[in-house]
């Protein structure tokens, strides 16, 4: 079976490339508004672009990133050049199907970049409301390839209907990275080293937890480490009673120690 990049021909005119980028922001949901934000420039830009009208080539590119579309094929029927026809598996592929690059405003990171970051980790931070509780949990990253990125998803946690569900940032010229959840508003980021040699990254989470009727802002160490399998770690709200305790809190307590994170207070 031929891929469906081989089953469509490449964009020739200014009129086809906005057509392309215009079925990709249907097919996507998003709206001038939210491709704007995506994108990281102003919506008047994105207004100019989808008038036809001409834009600087990194604008063409971060909307490209955004919406999964061949950049330097949009680029030249933009510009009226000649368009090379090439197969799925030449250098124009966006590179789908297992490959790949992040919107620019999550880092322009490639899979290739960030493969060793796909896996389990047992994650592990204090409790925001019982004393002398660490939280165990576990975390999957893996790619997605319809938005590429790399994405998180929380499991088995205590409170399970709290579980998060959200997409790595990783910036090129920092030394930690950006675990981000977004729902209808309500943002929790959590900041981490890159991943180390140990298979580990540390960090601080700010998030809200609920308190009696309300919610209020919250941040405490956290810290994961990157598993095979779970067999020999402890789930759930771990306390001084069990085994686990001493060295998960040895692992937190050296997150604060070492300088990944510093608590103001």
């Amino acid at each position: 079976m031929k891929k469906v990049a081989d089953q469509i021909a490449p964009a020739t005119t200014r009129t086809e490339a906005l057509d392309r980028i215009k079925t990709a922001m249907v097919e996507k949901k998003l709206t001038q508004a939210e491709l704007a934000d995506a994108a990281d420039c102003h919506e008047k830009t994105i207004q100019n672009l989808l008038g036809g009208r001409s834009v600087r080539d990194q604008t063409l590119f971060d909307v490209c990133m955004v919406l999964g579309l061949d950049f330097h094929g949009l680029r030249d029927a933009w510009h009226g050049e000649t368009v090379a026809v090439e197969s799925a598996s030449g250098p124009l592929e966006f590179a789908r199907n297992g490959g790949g690059i992040a919107p620019i405003y999550m880092g322009a990171y490639t899979q290739a970049a960030v493969d060793h970051y796909i896996g389990s980790y047992l994650t592990l931070r204090r409790s925001f409301s019982l004393p002398d509780t660490i939280v165990a949990y576990r975390t999957d990253i893996s790619w997605d390839p319809e938005w590429p990125s790399l994405l998180f998803q929380e499991r088995d946690r205590p409170d399970a209907p709290y579980a998060h569900r959200g997409r790595l940032y990783i910036p090129a010229s920092s030394s930690f990275i950006h675990l981000v959840s977004l729902t209808k508003g309500a943002m929790r980021m959590v900041v981490v080293s890159q991943l180390d040699r140990a298979g580990e990254m540390r960090g601080i989470i700010t998030t809200l937890n609920k308190q009696r009727a309300t919610f209020i802002p919250v941040a405490t160490p956290i810290l994961y480490c990157q598993r095979q399998n779970f067999d020999s770690d402890t789930f759930g709200e771990v306390t001084p009673k069990d085994r686990a305790y001493s060295q998960y809190k040895r692992l937190l307590d050296e997150t604060i120690a070492e300088g990944y994170a510093k608590l103001v207070g």
